[in-house]
């Protein structure tokens, strides 16, 4: 099964004298989608890995002539795994700025954000798309509306990452899940912060997994971990950048009562979180569905704002005595507020939020209209 991405063809986003960052987590596809790309491409490419010492001196060495040497006769030049070259970031700035016909490619990991070696060399210079774990956006490609809606617990509990996807049967997909957890979900962090082990960041991960969809005290994660709230801070950052976990904040304008410090957090894969617990059972046996749906709809429609371009600011919004929406977009001057349900229960929308923000929509997103909303 051909299994497509949203970005299907990389040759539409390429500029000459630009570089085209395809950023994201690690096992995502970013490599896959690089040699469909070049198989495509009219251009003649150069091929390079981050892993090659012979690119890796090169390209740090800031020596102009062995750079634009190693350049020199093709159209178009493609880094994958390009974090692994050290200040790569003003390498490719001298093949932009030295040779504008030149069109470039670099994928990398999230150690592009967390050692920042690709955003202030490369300003003005680069564009960046974000490729995530398959969305419901790409899976309707394969599947129709039914089956969409029939897999649905499938996606809730095993996520979207290829490999798992692709496994055969559901121990395969545990396995898979299992072993991007262990081998890849931190390996960015551990090699480029100065953290105590991944144990304290499992650990972490593993308080968030059961207050998803609640607020979050920095101060009580430090206590229960014996970390201070700054360290508890730091690595929550760190996890944001390492698209591990998604920081969401309260919506306040006008009202006393809202409450606007604390944040939730949420996992970008549904499938991250459960291995997390090591809770793969069947929804009918989980005390916590209302909890992954919820997970599921904020990292799906993460993925379709981002897939999509729609530009929106997101919050939650409550109040002191607990009157509460999932899910606010401020975009285009307006208010969209969002209640997600697993079950069919009615629910009305908060009166203080309609009477604060009386331009404000409401709706209801439950397993019958959610491909609405996340696609």
């Amino acid at each position: 099964m051909l299994w497509p991405r949203f970005y299907q063809n990389l040759n539409d986003y390429l500029e000459k004298g630009k570089v085209l960052v395809i950023y994201g987590p690690r096992q995502v596809g970013k490599t896959t989608l690089l040699q469909n790309c070049l198989r495509q491409t009219p251009f003649k490419f150069k091929l390079d890995s981050g892993d090659s010492i012979a690119a890796q001196e090169i390209l740090s060495s800031q020596n102009f002539n062995k750079i634009l040497g190693y350049a020199a006769g093709y159209e178009l030049l493609a880094l994958d795994e390009a974090q692994h070259i050290p200040n790569v970031g003003l390498g490719l700035k001298i093949l932009v700025d030295q040779m504008p016909e030149l069109r470039i490619i670099a994928t990398g990991s999230s150690s592009f954000e967390l050692s920042g070696q690709v955003g202030e060399p490369l300003t003005g210079r680069k564009r960046t798309l974000t490729l995530y774990p398959f969305s419901q956006i790409e899976l309707g490609r394969i599947y129709n509306r039914f089956e969409l809606i029939q897999k649905l617990p499938e996606w809730l509990v095993f996520g979207g990452y290829p490999a798992v996807l692709t496994a055969a049967s559901k121990n395969n997909k545990i396995d898979k899940l299992t072993e991007l957890v262990n081998s890849y979900l931190l390996k960015d962090i551990l090699e480029l912060e100065k953290v105590k082990g991944s144990k304290v960041l499992l650990d972490l991960l593993r308080l968030i997994a059961f207050q998803v969809g609640s607020e979050v005290s920095l101060t009580e994660l430090g206590t229960r971990l014996g970390l201070d709230y700054k360290t508890v801070a730091r690595y929550l950052d760190l996890f944001e950048k390492a698209f591990v976990l998604f920081n969401l904040r309260g919506f306040s304008r006008n009202l006393r009562q809202e409450v606007t410090r604390k944040s939730k957090y949420y996992f970008y894969d549904n499938g991250v979180r459960n291995a997390i617990i090591a809770n793969f059972n069947d929804l009918a046996l989980r005390d916590d569905v209302g909890k992954i749906w919820e997970n599921f709809l904020v990292a799906e429609r993460l993925k379709a704002q981002e897939y999509k371009r729609i530009y929106a600011n997101n919050y939650f919004w409550r109040t002191w005595d607990q009157k509460e929406i999932d899910w606010v977009e401020e975009r285009e001057g307006k208010l969209f507020g969002f209640e997600f349900k697993w079950g069919k229960d009615k629910v009305k929308p908060p009166k203080d939020f309609l009477e604060t923000y009386p331009n404000a929509t409401f709706k209801v997103i439950d397993q019958e209209n959610y491909l609405e909303f996340v696609s």
